[in-house]
């Protein structure tokens, strides 16, 4: 860029170069005129030839001269169009930033506001995963409470006992079932049916081999396995025949007990590895439910006593029937007998009416003054009226 009389020229305009390299050339020539004239000074040939050449320079310095003025014509055209070009430019730009300002800035609020809404919708589940977090570890207690209970025998069968009480409560009416009820033999059953005879009432104990379960669980060999296995078939039938001699009694309660396990994987464990020692149980009449399959019994056992107690009230209304029967056939008697009451006063009006008339008529002709012999009249003699019954 080169700035001559207060304007600016692009030296990598073209027009600027020609022109630039026009006056690069003239004043070479006049350096080589001037270098010329100073060697032939002394030669008037050389002055003249000069002289003609200076006089060609001067023509051409003129036409240079010409060219740049138009030159500059052409330079201030350009860079007045130039210079509109830039300002349309520069407002275009303008508008395009203020547009692309405008966009950026409907975006950021958008952004802003999402991003706030996303920071309130994570603290939301930060707070439920805090809550779930709280009930994890209320959760982690309770079941270390659990292990607690079912690690000790008496807590773990006042476990079961609760847990059979509430299948029961739910299943049963209150008047159907008795709790820890003490037997002729002196033994207390966990819970006792009432059912009716047959099969009569039945006994439902509970039971938890837990220990012989965990162990099983636990092994690793085959000899672990195998040891595990036969504790397990010990302590299962050891509870099978402990409920057998003691909760089935003749003439006072059904032939079979219900052994109860509060847990469905120790019952899983024993129907599907076991099957020996459930036929044991059932050789010793002695059935083993979980809380599944103890809630369906109970539901079977709930439709008995809802039969049984529809027989008797079948019963109470054949009674009642019965009852109703004789009093209709009593109301049925004393309406003939009131038929009867009824016909007879009929009877009595009809002869009352009739004698009425013949006393009317009577009166009628004594009005009359008839002193004429009348004829007399037969006579008919009144019924008299029957005593009622």
């Amino acid at each position: 860029m080169i700035q001559i009389s207060g304007k600016t020229y692009d030296l990598t305009d073209p027009v600027v170069l020609a022109i630039l390299f026009g006056v690069a050339v003239i004043v070479l020539v006049v350096v080589l005129l001037i270098v010329t004239v100073k060697r032939a000074g002394k030669s008037a040939v050389m002055a003249e030839i000069l002289a003609s050449q200076m006089g060609g320079v001067n023509s051409r310095v003129q036409m240079l001269s010409d060219g740049q003025q138009q030159l500059f014509g052409g330079l201030n055209s350009v860079t007045e169009a130039q210079a509109q070009q830039q300002a349309q430019t520069l407002r275009l730009m303008e508008q395009r930033l203020a547009a692309v300002q405008e966009a950026m800035t409907t975006n950021l609020s958008s952004s802003a506001r999402n991003t706030a809404q996303s920071l309130g919708e994570l603290q939301q589940r930060l707070k439920t995963i805090d809550k779930a977090q709280e009930n994890i570890t209320k959760l982690s207690g309770d079941v270390l409470s659990l292990q607690d209970i079912l690690s000790n025998k008496q807590t773990r069968g006042a476990f079961g006992e609760i847990q059979l009480h509430d299948i029961v409560s739910k299943a049963l009416p209150s008047d159907a079932y008795a709790l820890q009820v003490t037997m002729s033999n002196g033994k207390r059953a966990d819970c006792l049916i009432h059912l009716p005879n047959p099969p009569g009432p039945i006994v439902i104990d509970s039971k938890f081999p837990l220990e012989a379960y965990e162990k099983l669980r636990a092994a690793k060999t085959d000899y672990e396995l195998a040891d595990a296995a036969r504790q397990f078939r010990i302590a299962v039938r050891a509870h099978i025949k402990a409920i057998s001699d003691k909760y089935i009694i003749e003439g006072e309660t059904a032939d079979g007990a219900l052994m109860f396990l509060p847990s469905e994987a120790v019952y899983a464990e024993l129907h599907a590895n076991f099957p020996e020692v459930v036929r044991d149980g059932f050789t010793a009449r002695v059935w083993i439910v979980s809380p599944t399959t103890c809630m369906a019994t109970l539901n079977t056992m709930r439709a008995i006593l809802k039969d049984a107690r529809m027989r008797e009230q079948a019963g109470a209304i054949r009674t009642t029937l019965k009852q109703l029967h004789r009093d209709v056939e009593l109301v049925v008697e004393r309406v003939d007998k009131l038929n009867t009451h009824f016909g007879q006063a009929r009877a009595d009006l009809e002869q009352i009416n009739t004698a009425a008339e013949r006393a009317g008529k009577r009166a009628a002709r004594l009005d009359n003054f008839d002193f004429e012999e009348l004829a007399p009249d037969p006579v008919t003699p009144l019924v008299p009226a029957r005593p009622a019954e």
